[in-house]
């Protein structure tokens, strides 16, 4: 998760010659996150905070304006002796990255600058599985151009699609995403011809990068041990320890809805039984609370819009719908015991669905998890509803196309003069 710190100046390891062009692009990308991070600098403080010298600062905040990515802020007076610093300031308003989810039943997509600012987003209901994965990569590459588009005084630096499956991020490869009814689909490869030149493209599983977001950018950023879990119709886990994503060998983690601990006598979208996610995904809810005539299942209308109408009845006092809450809420406590026994996070984060009808679910998970966690106080967890809702894995994703930018900042080309 977190790059390595970068070297001083002309030190590139003991009995290394020293790649200079390695280390300034380190040196570059260290002032960089300085400024993200902690805010407008003078270049003086920034020499003292990273501890390169004065001049090196200069040249490097230089460099780094030069190439539109920091300006220069107001005179700050502060009562000082002395001439008043200038602070520098990150901007990069002309960089944007892009994060799109492709789901069951929609595609979302979220443009970012480097500051972090929202320049576009759209999400639109659309029947994933039924189109099938060529009409859903045409459908993408029209909105990513619309994006593209509308934002055209920002040079993407990356798009990173987030995709509800075993992913390769390799080369791109969903190898399987039973939920979309997808196998060994070529996602990179396809967005890539499609979108031509320009706009490196990346695919990763959509729990890893909402864990990711929440990380980077969310209430509980920067906590070193955390669990989130997005429940929409499949669930998914992203575990990041000791401030890591926790990718596995192959990179396939986080598949924590077909652990075993559903129903054995229903058969999962993936083709097995008792899969985790027959008992908290979406339809397992809906099936609970709703019969499948009902409006709340029509998979066409606005997920969110559905899921207002679930907290309404809620909210009425509707017994059928509150059963099916607690049900799911029961049966959420009992796979999460599982992780906070296995990993001992500080925070397990609800995402998804799971953060819109939180209010519903946290307390008969909570009491599950007390009778099922070995430690007490829940082994030091927190239960945490999301704030970012269903936009984290889009702000994961164009948070993991920056950070290209932040690794080595000279991606981006010096401004033409």
């Amino acid at each position: 998760m977190t790059a390595p710190r970068p070297l001083p100046d002309g030190v590139a390891g003991r009995g290394v010659p020293a790649d200079q062009a390695a280390v300034r692009r380190g040196n570059l990308g260290r002032v960089l996150r300085l400024l993200r991070d902690e805010g407008p600098r003078s270049r003086a403080r920034i020499a003292e905070e990273t501890g390169l010298n004065k001049a090196t600062v200069s040249s490097l905040v230089a460099e780094l304006a030069d190439r539109g990515l920091v300006t220069a802020g107001d005179v700050h007076r502060g009562g000082s002796v002395g001439r008043p610093g200038l602070p520098v300031q990150l901007d990069g308003r002309a960089v944007c990255a892009i994060g799109v989810e492709l789901n069951v039943d929609f595609v979302a997509i979220l443009v970012l600058n480097l500051r972090g600012e929202v320049l576009f987003e759209q999400r639109m209901a659309l029947d994933v599985p039924a189109l099938g994965a060529e009409a859903t990569l045409d459908e993408v590459a029209r909105l990513v151009q619309q994006a593209r588009d509308t934002v055209r005084d920002a040079v993407p630096v990356g798009l990173t699609v987030a995709v509800p499956g075993l992913v390769r991020s390799v080369d791109g490869v969903v190898s399987l995403a039973p939920n979309l009814g997808w196998r060994d689909v070529p996602v990179l490869e396809g967005l890539a011809a499609r979108l031509g030149p320009g706009c490196p493209v990346r695919v990763e599983n959509d729990a890893n990068l909402s864990a990711i977001a929440e990380w980077a950018t969310g209430p509980e950023a920067r906590t070193p041990d955390l669990v989130y879990l997005t429940g929409e119709v499949g669930v998914g886990g992203g575990l990041i320890v000791d401030g890591r994503l926790l990718r596995g060998t192959a990179g396939l983690s986080g598949e924590v809805g077909h652990t075993p601990l559903g129903d054995p006598d229903v058969v999962c979208g993936c083709g097995r039984r008792g899969c985790w996610e027959t008992a908290v995904g979406l339809g397992a809810l809906l099936r609970a609370a709703a019969d499948p005539d009902d409006p709340v299942r029509d998979s066409t209308r606005d997920l969110e819009v559905r899921l207002a109408e679930i907290a309404a009845r809620a909210d009425a006092g509707d017994r059928r719908t509150l059963d099916a809450l607690r049900q799911v809420g029961r049966a959420l406590g009992t796979g999460a015991a599982v992780l906070i026994n296995l990993v001992n996070p500080a925070v397990v984060l609800l995402g998804g669905y799971f953060a819109v009808l939180g209010r519903f679910l946290v307390e008969p998970m909570t009491a599950e998890l007390q009778d099922r966690v070995f430690g007490p106080d829940l082994a030091g967890a927190r239960v945490v509803l999301s704030e970012l809702g269903f936009t984290a894995a889009v702000r994961g994703g164009a948070h993991v196309a920056l950070e290209t930018v932040f690794d080595d900042p000279t991606r981006v080309p010096p401004r033409a003069s």
